[in-house]
């Protein structure tokens, strides 16, 4: 089959090109519960940029030679193709969504629903994933579609969307009426966050974002107020919120100087969800003490609630912005997500 493979790490990502279209073996049926997807849609996640340049390397390959090549894609969708001799209610054509951590099923983690957190393999970070034309995975991993979902264009939920529910979720759960939100980057996931918010909860959306073509599409998934990220962001933020901040605080973009203003626009006693990364958080233990703010960090999401956003999905409450392209343009698709080009998610069609 074909396949986009990683055969080097960039630490600068200043290559020409990251991937090469080639071709590999097919994937295999070799345990009892595995399952081949034939992929309908691979979404393009920042995180396959940092593989790229290396920032999982100390996790996931820490001698820099064991991992390459590798295919990468962790957010996969599109039908049944094959299943192992363990696998019911699943047959070939069924279109499907699949959980992008593949866990053992046996570990306390996994016996709790938090397979993100539990013993096993992330297709797309460790081991190959969804940039080809099939995938194998466990039956754990999948989640039916309705007949009203095609799968390229929910591809990007599975980490994505899930991710983006996930912390929107957390932060529903003590958001009341009168109160805000702050969510801080409309992109890829933001814009899914916001969706979630307006379906789940009845607190006012404050989106900050630099972008103008954020913004409005922030608007149209249904932010309150919408503030420019041009340096003033911080105290914009405060006169909406009466200089008190707002009670909740999801921040997509976790590098560029979003963590100290995040925290700056969390009320006390608030919280400030981290979902996007790439800097550190500093903060005085003494501020924590004094201002009872939560930091919270954010890692994909469970089956159960990949499942629950997919009703939101079929129900209409949560679209995703998506621009398609062929597999064999996903240098293309990464380099105008490295050059912040992508409104919404970008999807691999093989």
């Amino acid at each position: 089959m074909k396949a986009q493979v990683l055969y080097r790490y960039d630490d600068a990502l200043t290559a020409p090109t990251w991937v090469e279209h080639a071709d590999v073996p097919d994937p295999k049926i070799t345990k009892g519960s595995d399952v081949i997807v034939r992929i309908g849609g691979a979404g393009v996640c920042r995180t396959d940029l940092h593989v790229i340049e290396g920032v999982w390397r100390p996790h996931m390959d820490p001698t820099g030679t064991e991992l390459l090549p590798l295919i990468l894609g962790h957010e996969n969708a599109g039908w049944i193709e094959d299943v192992g001799p363990e696998v019911e209610n699943l047959k070939k054509g069924d279109p499907v969504i699949v959980h992008p951590k593949i866990s053992n099923g046996t570990c306390l983690a996994c016996r709790r629903g938090e397979d993100m957190h539990g013993d096993g393999t992330f297709p797309g970070l460790d081991s190959d994933g969804g940039y080809a034309e099939a995938l194998v995975t466990s039956a754990r991993n999948i989640v039916a579609l309705p007949k009203s979902l095609n799968p390229k264009d929910v591809a990007p939920y599975s980490d994505a969307g899930l991710t983006a529910y996930r912390a929107a979720k957390k932060a529903t759960r003590h958001l009341l009426p009168g109160q805000y939100c702050v969510v801080i980057g409309a992109g890829g996931l933001g814009h899914i966050a916001i969706q979630v918010l307006a379906a789940m909860c009845a607190a006012e959306i404050i989106v900050v974002d630099r972008s103008d073509v954020s913004l409005k599409l922030a608007e149209q998934c249904g932010a309150h107020h919408l503030v420019k990220a041009d340096g003033d962001e911080l105290q914009k933020v405060m006169e909406l919120t009466a200089g008190k901040g707002a009670e909740a605080v999801l921040d997509f973009v976790g590098e560029h100087g979003t963590t100290g203003k995040g925290l700056a626009m969390t009320r006390n006693a608030g919280s400030y969800y981290v979902i996007g990364y790439g800097e550190n958080v500093n903060v005085p233990t003494v501020d924590l003490v004094i201002t009872e703010k939560n930091i919270i960090g954010n890692l994909v999401g469970t089956w159960a609630e990949l499942t629950e956003l997919m009703e939101l999905a079929h129900r209409g409450l949560v679209q995703l912005e998506t621009r398609e392209f062929k597999l064999s343009e996903a240098n293309s698709a990464l380099r105008a997500l490295h050059e912040g080009k992508i409104k919404g998610r970008a999807v691999l069609i093989p």
